[in-house]
């Protein structure tokens, strides 16, 4: 059999589609997975196109042409390096390896260092689209070095998603620069989709939009301003119907605990560490948190009598929350953004944020019109810090402030949380405030520990006897 040009191992639903678009490219692929269904499964699927599954490991790999570019989809952790070490002896100098999953961008560092001096490329590429984004094209975030992203390139710019300025997929930088981009593109995420589920809850209780009335909302947002992938399908969740009870809307009898795998929480690490302010993600990241207190929430909320919702025009509602929602998107690029290039100075990624901005335009789960304006900003200063900076940007959120304001008085007089809509704007406020309160924790600090403090006037560190 024709020796396949690419190899997958893990042949699950991202995999297993991931082959499956390759082989549409007439690119031809190899499979592997211990579990002989799923590859049965491929081979029903990836019919008269060029694909073939192994039943080794060795045989697997005996049936790549060299230099062998394989990838892995499996879960992240301990069985990424049980591969590794299964896969190990039967590589050369010169192969490629690929962990495709959601590792935490330090074991992918480990990775790197372990496999050095074998002479074998190790890749750490976060995927981003999910099912469908891997099956039609996703955004691929791979780092590592040049040289074995040079063996991977055509391949990959085929199966990614297309734009109008090219194949979602770059080389994003050295080490565990792919990893780490994927980690706060995930960050990100968890600050859009809590954003967007605080707007909902207003819309809903204190709008009174029903789900075909919040299904046009979100329609009509998606051909404007806030036109994003996770806009588009938001407005598709309120007209599915429950499997159970066809009269009733699916939504209508989700559970409102959600869950979590831990990107977001790795995101807000990494900022700590960093000393990088992202408290829009740190706040979606608690949210979930509180959700999972459901039974504890429906007792103290039997301590309150029912809320009064506050009459509003409704059409005013909808606009002043469509700008507030602007606002809490664009700052959670912004922050996600400002720790991604602070990062790769301490690390050394040596990241092209303006590329970054442009492989997230299509295939990814935060992809929107807003990388437009984001791009434009790092083209023009690839050495911008943070996108406030930005006078254009920074005008953007200026001129929906108010909105965001009104829409924080009206969730408050209504008593519904917006932990990432309120932090959004404590956020924007104070990074535009030249003179802060702060000097006063200063003051604090050297009062009760001696740990000193700088004045505005003169240069250096200063301690005063308080007492």
């Amino acid at each position: 059999m024709q020796k396949a040009q690419f190899g997958m191992i893990g042949l699950g639903t991202m995999g297993r589609n991931l082959v499956l678009n390759m082989a549409d490219h007439g690119i031809a692929v190899c499979g592997y997975d211990r579990n002989t269904d799923q590859q049965k499964r491929l081979l029903e699927e990836g019919k008269d196109k060029p694909v073939q599954t192994a039943a080794t490991m060795q045989a697997f790999v005996e049936s790549l042409e060299t230099p062998r570019r394989i990838m892995m989809l499996v879960p992240a952790g301990k069985i990424v390096d049980a591969v590794i070490d299964e896969i190990k002896p039967f590589l050369q100098a010169g192969d490629i390896l690929i962990d495709g999953g959601n590792s935490h961008f330090t074991d992918t560092d480990a990775r790197i260092a372990r496999l050095q001096d074998t002479g074998i490329h190790f890749t750490g590429m976060g995927v981003s689209g999910g099912e469908d984004g891997a099956r039609l094209g996703p955004s691929m975030m791979p780092g590592g070095n040049k040289d074995g992203y040079a063996e991977l390139k055509n391949i990959l710019e085929k199966i990614a998603a297309q734009t109008d300025e090219g194949p979602c997929v770059t080389f994003v930088g050295n080490g565990s620069a792919g990893h780490y981009t994927k980690m706060v593109h995930n960050g990100i995420e968890y600050a859009i989709m809590q954003l967007i589920s605080e707007v909902y809850a207003i819309l809903k209780n204190v709008g009174g939009c029903d789900n075909d009335q919040l299904h046009q909302v979100f329609t009509n947002w998606n051909d404007g301003a806030l036109q994003s992938f996770l806009v588009e399908i938001t407005a598709k969740v309120f007209l599915q119907p429950d499997d159970v009870d066809a009269t009733k809307r699916l939504v209508d009898v989700i559970l409102d605990r959600a869950a979590q795998k831990g990107t977001g929480m790795w995101t807000s690490e990494s900022a700590l560490e960093l000393h990088i302010p992202t408290p829009a993600i740190d706040e979606a990241v608690a949210a979930r948190d509180l959700s999972a207190y459901k039974k504890e929430r429906e007792i103290i909320d039997g301590f309150t009598p029912t809320t009064v919702i506050t009459a509003i025009d409704k059409e005013q509602l909808i606009q002043v929350l469509h700008d507030a929602l602007y606002f809490g998107m664009a700052v959670s690029y912004i922050q996600g953004l400002h720790l991604l290039q602070t990062a790769s100075d301490t690390y050394k990624y040596e990241i092209n944020m303006a590329e970054v901005a442009r492989i997230w335009k299509g295939g990814c789960i935060i992809r929107s019109v807003m990388l437009n304006d984001i791009r434009k900003a790092y083209v023009n200063n690839a050495t911008l810090k943070n996108l406030l900076l930005n006078k254009t940007f920074y005008a953007l959120l200026e001129e929906k402030r108010n909105a965001l304001v009104t829409a924080l008085k009206t969730g408050m007089d209504n008593k519904i949380g917006m932990p990432v809509l309120s932090s959004s704007l404590n956020y924007f406020d104070m990074f535009s405030t030249g003179r802060s309160g702060s000097n006063l924790i200063q003051a604090q600090r050297d009062f009760f520990g001696a740990h000193t403090y700088e004045r505005i006037d003169k240069e250096g560190n200063f301690h005063t006897n308080w007492n």
